[in-house]
Parts: C-alpha cells; structure tokens; sequence
C-alpha cells in the first residue's frame, strides 16, 4: 500500500473518531444515530470511493493486461503491448486535454 493511501486511512479513520464523539453528545439515541451516520459514515464513505476510484482502474487494467497476456501466445513478461506503446508517447505542447481527440485514438484501437 502506497504511502498516501495510508495517509488518507488516518484521516478517515480520524473523521470516524470525531462524528462518533459528536453523535455521543446528542441528546436522544436517534439523533445521534443520524448525527454519526449522515456526518460520518456517509460522507466518509463516498470520499473513501472517489479517492480510491484510481487505485480500482490501475487494478482492473492491471487484471485485463495479465489476462490478455496469458491469451495471447507472445504474452511472455517484458513483451511490448499496446499499453507500453500508449505509456510512451509524447503528448504534444498544444494537446490541452482534447478528451474527444484522446477518446478517438482509444476507440481505434479497442475491437
């Protein structure tokens, strides 16, 4: 686990801390049930997701790209594949972020 990842557990595991001593010094049971979880678990939660959506997607290629490697007879390990090709270019100076332009060079060579 990478170093920032770690970082964001103890900030999440600090936020959990703090919502759940806010939701102690509620005055009714369900407050402070609601208190912990629209403060804490909720919020907590979809932040855990958002930030760890990269960490999902380098996995989920990382699996593809070992699956095809074992489905295609040239798959040995340091074999050039589309994605070192990808990995390699050089983006030129007046890209600014053409996501159309980019999603039109990926559809090319998916099929």
């Amino acid at each position: 686990m990478p170093w920032h990842n770690a970082a964001m557990y103890v900030v999440a595991i600090g936020w959990i801390y703090v919502t759940l001593l806010m939701a102690v010094t509620e005055t009714n049971i369900t407050a402070g049930i609601l208190t912990f979880v629209l403060y804490g678990l909720a919020p907590l939660s979809l932040l855990l997701w958002l930030f760890g959506t990269p960490q999902r997607r380098r996995r989920i290629a990382a699996r593809e790209l070992a699956e095809a490697q074992e489905q295609t007879p040239g798959g040995e390990p340091g074999s050039v594949t589309d994605a070192d090709e990808v990995v390699d270019q050089v983006v030129p100076g007046d890209d600014r972020a053409d996501a159309q332009h980019d999603q039109g060079d990926l559809g090319d060579r998916r099929a």
